[in-house]
């Protein structure tokens, strides 16, 4: 399933690429929208583990976390963090599609520009 964030009228629109656009809209399917959007991610290793809404995410990452300590995987839990907020689409989107990417935008997150930006 290839998967993109486009920001419509202040909300982040995340769209199925892989289904066939409408003939009546001329857009993908619409998975999800939001105003903000959450990234749930390996601090250690930058895999992206979930993104969506900020509720969402971080009631799967208390969860998660609970089970892996559970299993004695306190490093693993430890390892999960989440971003949340207005963050640029095109940082949110390339999360998405670049393996390990998420650690990067953690690195450069006190520098990047605070609020929604449309990706050119």
């Amino acid at each position: 399933m290839a998967l993109q964030y486009e920001l419509k009228k202040g909300n982040y629109h995340l769209y199925d690429l892989s289904t066939p656009k409408s003939t009546v809209t001329g857009e993908h399917r619409l998975r999800l929208m939001t105003d903000t959007v959450a990234i749930a991610f390996d601090a250690r290793t930058g895999k992206l583990h979930e993104h969506g809404t900020p509720r969402r995410i971080h009631s799967w990452a208390t969860n998660t976390r609970r089970r892996l300590r559970a299993k004695g995987a306190v490093d693993s839990a430890n390892d999960i963090v989440v971003v949340s907020g207005p963050l640029p689409v095109e940082e949110i989107n390339k999360c998405l599609r670049i393996e390990g990417y998420c650690r990067s935008l953690y690195s450069k997150l006190s520098s990047l520009p605070h609020g929604k930006r449309i990706s050119h």
